[in-house]
């Protein structure tokens, strides 16, 4: 995990309403999926997965059903070499992993320095040798321990997601989601990508209405 917060179990303050725990469970997967590919034991729990209530939302149900399918049929070490492919390749990579490609911001106001002042503020520091702030798998985790808590601190307060996700994950995700949607290697991450998509639009309309 990317921060000390994240490293240890979680420990709350107050319990989780389910539809928070349930937002802190898709944040703790699409981390988990873009930080590395899935192992043998992930792939069979996403493919026995029980669909999402069709009342919810339907592209996140739908691409949810999709992403099961993928993963019963997929073969970790596949996997694997379509993540490296995808995200690391030979020399550049066909598709950036990191916010900052995707803001074209000069390198002193980068989108990694103001998501590092952000994660101070917020008691989230980062580990030696994690990956950069701006790498989606750190994002979409710091989001997990932001609507769960964790390390001895309860959750944040709405406010404070609705501000770190506006700041740092909807300037950039869309893009990159698209940008794996697209890409000639993307075959499972596809489908990863379309459910990311639509768990993001779904956080994006919700913030609006609080």
């Amino acid at each position: 995990m990317s921060a000390e917060a994240a490293a240890a179990p979680v420990t709350l303050h107050r319990a989780l309403a389910p539809e928070e725990a349930a937002r802190a469970d898709f944040y703790a997967l699409i981390a988990r999926l873009l930080q590395r590919a899935p192992d043998a034991m992930l792939l069979a729990e996403l493919a026995a997965a029980p669909a999402l209530p069709a009342e919810g939302d339907r592209a996140l149900a739908d691409a949810w059903r999709e992403l099961a399918a993928a993963s019963a049929a997929a073969q970790p070490a596949d996997v694997a070499v379509e993540y490296d492919e995808l995200f690391a390749g030979v020399g550049k990579a066909p598709v950036s992993i990191y916010a900052g490609f995707y803001s074209g911001a000069p390198a002193v106001d980068h989108p990694r320095v103001r998501i590092r002042g952000d994660l101070a503020q917020l008691g989230l520091v980062p580990q030696a040798g994690a990956e950069p702030e701006d790498h989606f798998g750190v994002l979409f985790d710091a989001m997990r321990v932001l609507a769960a808590g964790g390390a001895g601190r309860g959750p944040a307060s709405l406010a404070e997601q609705r501000r770190f996700f506006e700041r740092h994950v909807m300037p950039a995700a869309p893009r990159f989601l698209a940008a794996v949607g697209a890409a000639r290697q993307s075959h499972y991450y596809r489908r990863v990508a379309a459910l990311a998509a639509a768990f993001v639009a779904l956080e994006a309309e919700s913030f609006q209405l609080d």
